[in-house]
Formats: structure tokens, C-alpha cells, sequence
């Protein structure tokens, strides 16, 4: 596909949609671009020729037609925080930011729905919503960076994701531009719609290469009244798969079950030099249960912490109140940060498993990381599945490391998909995982998935070089 360069003309009249104030060029703010020139993703980056900052639903529409006409390239992006590349301009272009269109519109308490624009910071709806009693769950790592449009186009999840489910669970109406200019409503203030073929769910995980979303409605609960946190350290990690098994065949249902191996709490000792409890165990559970009577709650903890003692957990600590909670949870939430901090160059996937097959799939990437020589280290969603695989550069020479990653990308993928899985949980394909989307999907899953994107985007102007091989 042959794109064409943003020219004077093309500058002006960005310009005149946006105001010039919104209108960033590459070669006059460099310095202000070069933030959107990336997203999480270590190592990848593209310069785009012009970023445009919108506001409404208008203005983008305008700017897709103008780039239609001129076949020039358009990266939405929201606040840049996923790890697969979705936001980066591969193409060059014009990047689309969404970050000014950040109101939450309307709470509607009788309905319980929120409706909210894509810039949103996905943490300000859970506490705008948990202000009037109601709830929104899905909470990816992220949600105090990340936006609600990132979200819908990654359709991110996070660990309660268990209980409560992923994003598309929550979606009940979207506003989008689509590549032509055209502005489209699916769904609405509905809990039931079966008209037609469900386009909204299929822009929900699209990677903003079907439509740019700008308004969305969201489902929420009430909000659990009681919350209690279990943390559980085993030394034999098939035993803590068994525990969560165990848990789940009891017919209790946690809001979240998180794994972290050993190598992960040593990083997070190292980075916040202070001790984590039980840091010589193979694996710790980290168990969160809610409920709305302190009763019901306390029933299900004491279940929990029973059957993790009878599959060989050396404790169970317990945290009721916010502040213990926290203590309990620092460790999952700096695992990230530490890594980086140990090798700055790393490669993460997310990979996911049915549940029971954890174990093995853990034992499998220890062998593959033996064979190649570096370090993996390991951590993730036990409840889903999901495990986040993080290759770790260390002092591995920058040569080998160009040639490692592939191989050990792909050896993964074969592993996760010989044991039922799938090649991304959360994060998406992107531009990373673009070329191993044949071992994935079969030809005529992939030919389809093309013919979609040919009929929204005709001239794949849209976020391209993402998805497809």
C-alpha cells in the first residue's frame, strides 16, 4: 500500500478542524511529538509527520475524510499505554489523539449504566462510579494511565477479569467514526439487542483498524460491599494449580486468583529493598474475594484458606482492611517496574492457557529458556489463564538478542498452542505479533478477518501495519 505525505496544504487544513494549537508537526515540535511516537512496547518506534489532538466526534470525521481523499495514514491513540505496539505510527501520518475528549458524560443510577468519552482515565471511572455506590470492573494493570478507548480497542481485562469478565462484557452502546467519515451509533442503554450482526462487539479488540470510538456506554454493578485478600505461599506450583482448581470446584469464585513465581518477588525484593514474605517460595497466590454481607465473605475465606493449607501452602495471610490490602498487593503491582528495572530491553507476551494446563506450560518455557541460554521470568492471571511471559535481555549481546527473540517468541506460541491456547490474552496483536498470527488462526479465519477490514477501510488507511501478517 503506497500512502501519500502530509504536505502544507493537508497541515493548513488540520488546522483549520482543530485549531493550530492541536496541530503538532514532526519537523516544528519535535520534542512535544516525540511522545507519541511509542507506546509500552520496549524498542518500537515510528515518527508520525503530524499529530492532530480532537475533541469531538466531528472534527475526526472531518480528518478521516481529509486523509481518505489524500490517502494518508491515521494512528488513533489514546493515552499509549499498550504493550503490543497499537499505537505506534508505523506509517507515518497522522496520529489521531483522543486525549482532550476525557468527560465523563452522565451516571445514570437508575439504569446503571456510565457513559463516558474515549480519553477518559479508566481509574477516574472506577472511582466516579464507586463515589455513587456502583461498580465497574474490569481493571487492567494500567487503569490509572490507561484510557476507556485503549481499553475498548484492546479489549483489556485485568484480574478480576475471573469473576467479572473483560471489557466487551460491559460495553452496551458506542458511537464511532468509521475510515469514510461516516459517524455510526451501535447499541445503547440495552442489556438485550439481537438486531442485526453485532457490529459493536466486533469494533470491541479491533485495534482501532475498523473505526475510532467516540462515546461509549457502559453496564455497571452495584458495588460489593466486602472485600478480604488471602495471599498463599506454595513450594510446588502444580500444587498451587491444584489449589485454584480446588477453589473454583468448591463453586466459589474469586474476583481475582494472581500467580507470581519465584523469580518475580526476588526482582520486586531487589527493586524496593524491603522483604516480601515467604520470597523463597516456588509461588505465591494472591486471592481476592468480594461479597455484599461480611458473613457470606468471611464463609468463602475460610473455605480458601483451608483447601490452600490441604495442597501444601506454608501460610495463609489474610488482609480485611484497605491498608493491609495494599501491603498485600505491592509486590503483584511492582513486578513490572522491577523487571525493567533488572533489564531495561525486555520482551513481554501475554499468553493464555486453559487453567489446569498452567503448570505445564511454565515447566515448558523453563525448558525453553534453559535451551536458549536466557532468563524468563513469569507472572499473570492463575484465574484465566492469562500468564505474562517476560524474556529478560540482561547481558545478552544486542546480535543474539535480535536473533533470540523470535526464536523464543515462537517457541512459546508453539507450546501455548499445543496445549489449547491462544498467542494473546489482553494485549493484542499489534505490530509485534503480527507475523505469528498463521500459527494462531487458520487461512480462511485470517482471509475473513481481511475481508472485514477491506470493507470498513477499502484503503487501509486506518491503523495499518497491525493485525495481519
Amino acid at each position: 500500500m503506497m500512502y501519500n505525505r502530509v504536505n502544507a496544504a493537508t497541515v493548513a487544513e488540520l488546522r483549520g478542524i482543530v485549531g493550530a494549537e492541536n496541530v503538532l508537526l514532526a519537523d516544528g515540535d519535535a520534542e512535544m511529538v516525540e511522545r507519541y511516537t511509542h507506546d509500552e512496547t520496549v524498542g518500537l518506534r515510528a515518527m508520525p509527520e503530524v499529530v492532530v489532538r480532537v475533541s469531538s466526534a466531528q472534527q475526526i470525521a472531518d480528518i478521516l475524510r481529509l486523509a481518505q481523499r489524500e490517502r494518508i495514514p491515521v494512528t488513533p491513540r489514546g493515552a499509549g499505554y499498550g504493550l503490543s505496539g497499537g499505537a505506534v505510527p508505523v506509517y507515518g501520518g497522522i496520529v489521531l489523539s483522543t486525549e482532550k475528549m476525557n468527560r465523563i458524560l452522565e451516571i445514570d443510577r437508575e439504569n446503571l449504566m456510565v457513559t463516558v468519552e474515549p480519553g477518559v482515565i479508566t481509574g477516574d471511572i472506577h472511582r466516579a462510579v464507586e463515589a455513587e455506590g456502583l461498580f465497574y470492573p474490569p481493571d487492567p494493570a494500567s487503569l490509572d494511565s490507561c484510557t476507556i478507548g485503549g481499553n475498548i480497542a484492546e479489549c483489556a481485562g485485568g484480574p478480576r477479569a475471573v469473576k467479572y469478565g473483560v471489557t466487551r462484557h460491559y460495553v452496551c452502546g458506542l458511537e464511532a467514526v468509521l475510515p469514510s467519515g461516516e459517524i455510526i451509533t451501535c447499541g445503547g442503554k440495552l442489556v438485550k439487542n439481537v438486531t442485526g450482526y453485532d457490529l459493536m462487539q466486533l469494533l470491541i479488540g479491533s485495534e482501532g483498524t475498523l473505526a475510532v470510538v467516540t462515546r461509549i456506554t457502559l453496564r455497571l454493578l452495584p458495588l460489593p460491599r466486602v472485600q478480604v485478600d488471602l495471599l498463599a505461599p506454595f513450594d510446588d506450583f502444580q500444587a498451587a494449580a491444584n489449589t485454584v482448581s480446588d477453589i473454583i470446584a468448591n463453586r466459589i469464585l474469586p474476583t481475582t486468583i494472581e500467580f507470581m513465581e519465584r523469580d518475580s518477588i526476588l526482582a520486586v525484593e531487589r527493586l524496593s529493598q524491603k522483604e516480601v514474605p515467604y520470597h523463597d517460595a516456588a509461588a505465591h497466590l494472591l486471592i481476592q474475594l468480594d461479597g455484599n454481607t461480611q458473613e457470606a465473605v468471611d464463609a468463602d475465606y475460610e473455605l480458601v484458606a483451608e483447601l490452600c493449607l490441604k495442597h501444601g501452602a506454608r501460610d495463609v495471610l489474610v488482609a480485611k482492611d484497605r491498608r493491609t490490602r495494599d501491603r498485600l498487593w505491592e509486590a503483584r503491582r511492582l513486578i513490572i517496574e522491577a523487571l525493567k528495572h533488572e533489564s531495561p530491553v525486555n520482551h513481554m507476551e501475554d499468553v493464555v492457557v486453559p487453567r489446569a494446563e498452567i503448570p505445564a506450560l511454565l515447566r515448558g518455557i523453563k525448558e525453553i529458556a534453559a535451551r536458549h541460554g536466557v532468563r524468563i521470568v513469569c507472572f499473570g492471571h492463575a484465574g484465566d489463564g492469562n500468564v505474562h511471559v517476560n524474556v529478560l535481555k540482561d547481558t545478552v549481546p544486542e546480535q543474539q538478542w535480535e536473533m533470540l527473540v523470535p526464536q523464543v517468541t515462537e517457541e512459546v506460541y508453539r507450546l501455548t498452542l499445543s496445549l489449547g491456547g491462544a498467542i494473546t490474552g489482553e494485549h493484542g496483536i499489534g505490530a509485534t505479533r503480527r507475523r505469528y498470527l498463521p500459527l494462531a488462526l487458520d487461512e480462511a479465519q485470517i482471509a475473513l478477518m481481511r475481508g472485514i477490514k477491506a470493507l470498513f477501510d477499502p484503503h487501509n488507511i486506518l491503523n495499518p501495519g497491525k493485525i495481519f501478517p
